[in-house]
């Protein structure tokens, strides 16, 4: 059955929108995982817009599942996830002026710096993820690195309307899932994945876990975190 990785970005980025404390994705954090998250996810980006250092710290304190830290392959990242040791980094591509995430992480045109940031991380006793598309030679390569896992791109399904480019685009995922787990990798998927679009990708065999995060923050708002959070669930553990 796959897990539940609940991604607290979003509260820290209303948070930010004021400058003050609050909303607090610490306590954000508490109150999805008593709703039965496996598991926070927080990406601390090279401009801080949201996950600052200090959330870091206290969340690696806190958190009694698995907290999983998305961030660029840079050496000041690598030196911070040495000190702080999440359970896990997912390594992520990172421009300044997107929104949010806009593709997977193009390993094999950045293979060394990939290949070196797994490396000191895993040394630092720290599991690594890589985001990437849903292309086998990106699996691969992503293979190659040593990384355990990969989390898979659905940016571009969860952006489909019409009925055949979407069965087209779980034609892929499926395929790049099947890979991944041939090559011996946890195999996770996130990228705008919502309470409706996630419904063909729970009965798909071999994905571990979703991390998601505007979805439940959104429905959040609307009845609660807590409420938010059990009902994805309740979706996921349908199978």
């Amino acid at each position: 059955m796959a897990k539940l990785g609940l991604n607290v970005d979003h509260i820290a980025t209303v948070r930010q929108a004021r400058g003050g404390v609050e909303p607090d994705p610490v306590i954000a954090a508490a109150i999805g995982e008593l709703a039965g998250a496996e598991g926070i996810t927080v990406h601390l980006r090279e401009d801080r817009r949201h996950i600052q250092e200090r959330d870091l710290e206290i969340l690696r304190r806190t958190v009694q599942t698995k907290l999983n830290l998305e961030m660029a392959a840079t050496a000041e990242m690598i030196a911070i996830a040495s000190k702080v040791k999440p359970e896990q980094v997912t390594l992520v591509p990172e421009k300044r002026e997107e929104l949010t995430t806009e593709g997977g992480l193009d390993v094999i045109g950045n293979f060394e710096t990939v290949a070196d940031a797994v490396q000191k991380l895993k040394q630092a006793d720290i599991v690594v993820s890589i985001f990437i598309d849903p292309d086998p030679e990106q699996l691969k390569a992503a293979s190659r690195t040593g990384a355990e896992a990969v989390e898979i791109h659905t940016g571009k399904y969860s952006g489909l309307k019409k009925t055949a480019e979407v069965q087209a685009e779980l034609k892929v995922i499926k395929q790049a899932v099947t890979i991944g787990n041939e090559l011996g990798l946890s195999v996770y998927a996130g990228h705008g994945l919502n309470y409706l679009n996630i419904l063909p990708l729970v009965t798909m065999p071999g994905i571990e876990e979703f991390n998601i995060g505007h979805s439940i923050i959104s429905r959040a708002m609307f009845v609660g975190l807590d409420q938010a959070v059990r009902e994805m669930l309740a979706l996921i553990r349908q199978k």
